[in-house]
């Protein structure tokens, strides 16, 4: 298996103890490492599936066997799945009080502030340690509008499980792609949100995804629904420690914001960077819907990241606005998709990309408009940071236009720097290191200024943590 051991980062040499928290892996049921049938029935079992979950997790496994890995983005080689832990249950079900979850595992989140944060700015919080689901809850006044957020297993079982089959895997098909098809087999945890016409929930609900195991695999399906004239921000958080052996993130995120709703999406993934994320995103948005999704990627050795959005419903739009940093050792392969499948659809793709020490970010973007798209609207906007002369950027926009009635562009831009700024603000009395962060800061913040306050300040943090001693 692939090493990381002599991959060295700067972030990992100054106090990154927030995100580092090692607990000892101390399980209450693992499978055997790899992918076999047997495992897959040995998880669908041990989670109770309903016999249609366990089909289409055994259906999901002979389409696993039956697709390639992607190999025209960034090297896949070193993950291997027969190092791979699928599942890893920690010692406690889920709680809804903070203090009956284990004290190593509450810790850590203490650490890391969900607890807090659910205190002061959010209506819920979902947190998933491993594989599983270890607290879910909802405030009192949110539930009484008749939302509903609970863990996907609860919704796989209880009152709304005709809800979650009809839904399941219907954006993100198994036959996409091979870490789909991996998903459907394997995928533990995740939440179900539902929320009811007409209702509009003005603080947030977050879920946040931590993994500790070194050699594991999360899988969490996230599951929303925002029904008519309805509204939601959605926030979603993601850590894990560094290891010297290679881990795995393939969740998936389906989103359906029904007629006149509106969903926010937002995303700080800060994963370690012994990870691969393949995760995958997908939104289908109906009529006078809007769908925004914010989205900062910080952490993970490989990733392969790009939300889509399908624009279903005349007049339906969306809003996409991401940030990769690429440090040392990390090749980031991230942008968003679209397809205008209505008339008078728009939608508007802008992103933001840093690299340094010898870091490789790469942004692809596709947009289709469909003949039936009439009058649709559509701009894609793409901004590259070069810190240094080892670091890579690259471009790659697609773009599928079959209707001459619609207004389309795209703009990127590449560079480095501008020496004459740094030698600005160093005479000013700021040093090289911090002259550089205050531009790289000014770079990233229209994008910070999109976060709740508490993921802007971290993504701050993020940028100044990867900014020490990027000199030299």
């Amino acid at each position: 298996m692939r090493s990381f051991e002599e991959e060295k980062t700067d972030i990992a040499e100054i106090d990154r103890s927030v995100y580092d928290i090692k607990d000892k892996v101390d399980a209450g049921y693992t499978v055997q490492n790899g992918l076999t049938r047997e495992i897959v029935e040995e998880i669908s079992r041990t989670k109770n599936d309903p016999e249609w979950m366990r089909e289409f997790r055994l259906k999901a496994l002979e389409i696993y066997n039956g697709l390639d890995v992607p190999t025209w983005g960034p090297d896949l080689s070193g993950l291997n799945m027969e190092d791979i832990t699928t599942y890893i249950r920690p010692k406690t079900d889920m709680q809804m009080d903070w203090d009956d979850v284990p004290d190593y595992i509450k810790n850590t989140f203490d650490r890391l502030g969900i607890p807090e944060a659910e205190k002061s700015s959010l209506a819920g919080v979902g947190a998933q340690y491993d594989s599983e689901v270890v607290y879910h809850n909802v405030r009192e006044e949110v539930a009484a509008q008749g939302v509903v957020y609970t863990d996907m297993e609860s919704a796989l079982t209880g009152e709304y499980a005709d809800m979650v089959k009809e839904h399941f895997m219907k954006l993100l098909k198994p036959g996409d792609h091979k870490f789909n098809a991996l998903h459907g087999a394997v995928w533990s945890g995740g939440s179900f949100v539902y929320v009811p016409p007409g209702v509009h929930v003005d603080i947030p609900l977050q879920s946040y995804f931590r993994l500790n195991a070194p050699g594991a695999g999360q899988f969490e399906h996230t599951l929303i629904i925002v029904d008519k004239g309805a509204y939601l921000h959605f926030i979603e958080g993601c850590s894990a420690p560094k290891y010297n052996v290679a881990n795995l993130h393939a969740g998936c995120v389906e989103l359906y914001v029904q007629e006149g709703a509106r969903l926010r999406y937002s995303t700080i993934e800060n994963w370690s960077k012994n990870m691969y994320n393949l995760n995958s995103k997908r939104a289908m948005v109906q009529k006078d819907g809007i769908m925004e999704w914010v989205s900062g990627s910080f952490g993970s050795h490989t990733s392969y990241l790009y939300p889509m959005s399908i624009l279903k419903g005349e007049n339906s739009r969306m809003e996409f606005t991401g940030i990769t940093f690429a440090g040392n050792g990390q090749n980031l392969d991230t942008g968003a998709k679209v397809v205008h499948a209505a008339p008078n659809t728009k939608s508007h793709i802008s992103t933001k990309s840093i690299s340094r020490d010898g870091g490789v970010s790469t942004f692809r973007s596709s947009v289709s408009i469909l003949p039936q798209a009439k009058g649709s609207k559509t701009a894609t906007s793409c901004e590259s940071l070069m810190l240094d002369s080892r670091s890579r950027s690259d471009t790659i926009p697609v773009m599928d236009i079959q209707t001459d009635d619609a207004d389309v562009g795209h703009e990127a831009k590449i560079g480095r720097i501008s020496n004459e700024a740094i030698f600005y603000l160093m005479s000013r009395g700021l040093s090289e290191e911090d002259a550089k962060a205050m531009i790289v800061g000014g770079f990233a913040e229209p994008i910070a200024k999109e976060l709740p306050m508490e993921y802007a300040v971290e993504m701050n943090n993020l940028i100044h943590l990867e900014m020490i001693g990027s000199i030299g």
